[in-house]
């Protein structure tokens, strides 16, 4: 395998550095978690759920703590960068490895755009940003050019090294904190007060019933929002104690996100003024909670408080900007990774002198720039990420039941209890958001799947990795019936497909697919020699790893 900065022959090689503590890694995670969702989430919530928006929060948190508890035994057990999406190539080899490399490059490289539409969409309460935007959140010439920038910047931060980046993020991160809850306790006990009828306000508690509920996970912004625990697990090859510090900072930082947002929206709701709510919660038109376009700033405006408004505003340029800083750096990492296992070109395994893939933070600044012309707007792509990210979390479940069932004497700082119950659920999880996400946001995924599998192929078939890892087909048997079938599950269902299945037959086939799949996948997972053989490799090559012990 070719050195990662193809340096000459006897010159030492560069490698990542080992500079985040166990605050810097809690922070990575909760500063991804607490973005731009936090701004937008209750508002997308209320229109799509109605006040059940809160058992939406609630579900979601509760799907997301699953697979964070996964991969919280993953990232310790292997703490290496781009952790996500590699675990699975450890468990079916090159075929799946790729491909869930793909999904998980997918995800965190179209974040970083999200959190710069955010920010712009928040400015236009300024005179000097008015001119970005027009009226249907579409970037003008301006805005674009003001994006650019805002991407450079946050590409920028990231040269500097790891350290640099935590200690910028770890800053930032404890005003992105603060600030939603000094939001949650000063609307709480503004002159206003909580109007505990705003439960039943407009077309009801839930509008949409369980389907409305359910889909409001996937497509407003919730699961979205949750988005970032396995940060730690990205960022685990900078760890200075990986064993004890990415499961610390996978749980915790989900526990924080869930209890903040969950607040978030109760309040939100219970502070609306009557004459913020429509005839509907879906009502988009007029002096109505759909109109917001800086609704924390301007719900804090008409409860008589100013002074936090102009903080919220200031806040929308600091929470976005950490988080995308953050996903710019594991998009770097993934790829990275994606390039150490020989799937993508040799190019993005080199380091710059801070210990910086450089060449990745290079290429997400400019697909980060592409991202702004199809999808101009913070919502546009929210469905899309969401089911890019399920696929991505969907190898964790899968991985960990096939280490438990071919490696069980490797040593394991966190111990996931009930692993064998909370693996396929998690991997059921994933699938039911696939569904949520509906056929609109689908089979653009595959679309872009597609993509991915001809960048893979021509990175492969051109020469430009730094070797070619064997593929493993057979271990990969199941990949291509899980990734058609979800699909056609989806076209066939009630969301935004053709109606074909009901509501509840939807979950239980969706349910039972993915069971069958999941069992399918383990059974014919790599023997654990060659399990072994492959993690050594990365011991070797970046000390990161404990060597496994041969049997």
């Amino acid at each position: 395998m070719t050195s990662s900065t193809a340096a000459p022959p006897g010159a030492p090689r560069r490698v990542l550095k080992r500079e985040i503590g166990a605050i810097g890694m809690l922070w990575a995670s909760v500063g991804s978690i607490i973005g731009s969702g936090w701004l937008f989430g209750a508002q997308n919530g209320l229109t799509a759920a109605g006040p059940a928006a809160v058992i939406a929060w609630v579900i979601g948190g509760v799907a997301v703590l699953v697979l964070a508890l996964i991969h919280a035994e993953l990232g310790g057990m292997y703490p290496v960068s781009g952790g996500s999406a590699r675990f699975p190539h450890y468990a079916f080899g090159g075929a799946a490895g790729a491909s869930f490399g793909w999904y998980a490059w997918l995800q965190t490289a179209t974040v970083a755009p999200i959190e710069v539409s955010a920010m712009i969409n928040y400015a236009k309460h300024y005179s000097f940003a008015s001119g970005w935007l027009t009226a249907d959140k579409t970037l003008t010439a301006s805005g674009l050019v003001v994006a650019i920038l805002l991407m450079a910047v946050i590409s920028s931060i990231n040269f500097l090294g790891v350290r640099a980046l935590a200690l910028t993020n770890s800053t930032a991160t404890w005003w992105k904190v603060a600030v939603p809850l000094v939001a949650i306790f000063a609307i709480a006990m503004a002159g206003g007060g909580l109007h505990t009828g705003n439960f039943t306000a407009a077309d009801g508690f839930a509008p949409g019933g369980l389907q409305g509920v359910l889909g409001a996970v996937s497509t407003s912004g919730i699961i979205f929002s949750y988005l970032g625990f396995e940060q730690a697990d990205q960022l685990a090859g900078e760890s200075t104690n990986p064993k004890r510090d990415v499961p610390l900072a996978i749980i915790g930082s989900v526990v924080i996100g869930v209890v903040v947002y969950v607040a978030l929206q109760v309040v939100f709701l219970l502070a609306l003024p009557a004459s913020s709510i429509g005839s509907t919660w879906a009502q988009t038109t007029g002096d109505v909670v759909g109109a917001f376009t800086g609704p924390w700033a301007q719900l804090a405006s008409l409860v008589g408080l100013g002074w936090l408004a102009a903080v919220l505003y200031a806040d929308a340029i600091i929470s976005p900007g950490g988080t995308g800083l953050i996903y710019t750096a594991a998009t770097s990492r993934v790829s990275y990774g994606l390039a150490r296992n020989g799937y993508v070109p040799t190019a993005f395994e080199r380091l710059n002198a801070n210990g910086v893939p450089w060449v990745g933070v290079i290429v997400s600044f400019v697909i980060g720039c592409v991202c702004f012309l199809p999808f101009p707007s913070w919502q546009s792509l929210v469905g899309l990420i969401t089911s890019a990210s399920v696929l991505m979390y969907a190898g964790a479940p899968l991985a960990l039941a096939v280490f438990r069932k071919r490696l069980p004497e490797v040593e394991r700082p966190y111990r996931l209890p009930g692993a064998a119950v909370l693996a396929p659920l998690g991997f059921v999880i994933s699938d039911l958001i696939i569904l949520w996400s509906g056929w609109d946001t689908d089979w653009k995924l595959a679309v872009a799947i597609v993509i991915g599998y001809v960048i893979l192929f021509v990175s492969r078939a051109g020469g430009f990795t730094s070797h070619r890892p064997p593929l493993h087909w057979r271990s990969a048997q199941w990949l291509p019936v899980w990734l058609v079938g979800m699909l056609l599950i989806t076209f066939a269902s009630t969301y935004g497909g053709q109606g074909w299945l009901d509501l509840s037959v939807s979950l239980v086939v969706t349910a039972v697919f993915s069971l069958a799949i999941h069992y399918w996948a383990v059974a014919v997972s790599l023997p654990a020699e060659e399990i072994r053989a492959m993690i050594d490799q990365v011991a070797a090559e970046e000390d990161a790893l404990p060597s496994l012990p041969s049997h």
